[in-house]
């Protein structure tokens, strides 16, 4: 055995993503600190002045007459293109229209662009049509533009959709990031970690026992019932890539709040938590595409929690933290056995692919 002087520190390798790259790598793409970077160190600057000051999931938008126009944009490269309990073509409407709705707006219009792999096929296009459509007709959007680009087959992966939305934000809703204070409640709308284990489930090879569906819907109905109880709801968001985890960390480094979550609280489904036990991931780390993290006065929890489980997308809605004025900018869960934990922002990608 060799001693602490005889080792080779300088030879180890970190088994994460390097962070220093001089190309685009996965982990770029997957919501966690590899985008933040990207964004902070890269776009940001080389957009200056340009750049809106305030980054969520939609720009809030003055429309004149003191009315409010909520803005949204996302692109979809799930793989594979169909997954228990829906596809690309759903998700891509409902992914818009949630960043939307997590503004407190209520969509009105989508613009819908397809870039096509040269030799998919058509009735796989149709297939995804089809469900894009419905799902648009479910939300009561309208789809008002759109394009399509084909590439050769070297340089695709089947269908990669963008969809854009405009919504309308009500009189009085002020809904964003900085606005968590301490002693607020932390709620989550249902169980966490669904869409990513479900799409999970269909890649080669990866079995785990039992069919788990995505969770993928349209949430501003859900919302709506949240504004309607008239509480002052501080922040909305939807954890899809990088998860609650991700999601709770951006809000705390916004508001310069910590965030204090009780572990055995999370509702985690069974199926996810094998799932993410076998493959060693965090529950916390894994997309949804149909739930909702809202951030309220402690005062108004019980009441905007009545509204979510009045509502079939938040039956199983629970309080799973607080606020509060210690470690900001960070999320600590508390463990069962009176312990904590970090929880961190994921640094690249666990999942390539999810949305």
């Amino acid at each position: 055995m060799q001693s602490p002087a005889e080792l080779d520190f300088e030879s180890w390798v970190c088994p994460v993503p390097l962070r220093e790259t001089p190309s685009v790598v996965m982990g770029h793409g997957g919501g966690g600190a590899m985008s933040g970077e990207l964004i902070e160190h890269l776009f940001l600057p080389a957009y200056g002045s340009a750049a809106a000051a305030e980054l969520g999931d939609s720009a809030v938008l003055s429309a004149g007459g003191g009315s409010r126009l909520a803005f949204s944009t996302d692109s979809y490269v799930v793989k594979p293109m169909f997954f228990p309990g829906g596809s690309i073509g759903d998700l891509a409407v409902n992914g818009t229209v949630n960043d939307l709705a997590m503004s407190g707006a209520v969509p009105l219009f989508l613009s819908t662009a397809f870039i096509l792999q040269e030799g998919t096929a058509l009735d796989e296009l149709g297939r995804i049509a089809e469900a894009l459509g419905a799902a648009a007709r479910s939300a009561g959007v309208q789809l008002v533009t759109g394009d399509t680009k084909v590439v050769d087959s070297a340089s695709g992966d089947g269908v990669f959709i963008n969809t854009s939305g405009i919504g309308v934000v009500p009189d009085g809703v002020d809904i964003g990031p900085r606005r968590a204070r301490p002693g607020d409640a932390v709620l989550i709308s249902g169980d966490i970690g669904v869409h990513g284990v479900a799409v999970l489930s269909c890649r080669d090879g990866l079995e785990f026992g039992t069919t788990v569906e995505s969770d993928t819907a349209a949430l501003h109905g859900l919302v709506a019932g949240m504004i309607a109880t008239g509480a002052d709801l501080h922040v909305l968001r939807d954890p899809t890539r990088g998860g609650v985890a991700a999601s709770l960390n951006e809000i705390a480094r916004a508001a310069d709040v910590g965030i204090e979550l009780v572990e055995r609280e999370l509702p985690v489904p069974e199926t996810v938590r094998d799932a993410c036990s076998l493959l060693g991931l965090d529950p916390l780390q894994v997309a949804n595409e149909g739930k909702l993290v809202a951030v309220v006065p402690a005062e108004s929890a019980d009441e905007v929690l009545a509204a979510l489980r009045a509502h079939p997308l938040g039956r199983s809605a629970r309080r799973i933290g607080t606020c509060v004025p210690d470690h900001t900018g960070m999320v600590v869960a508390r463990t069962g056995l009176g312990g904590s934990r970090v929880v961190g922002l994921p640094i690249g990608e666990q999942l390539p692919r999810i949305c």
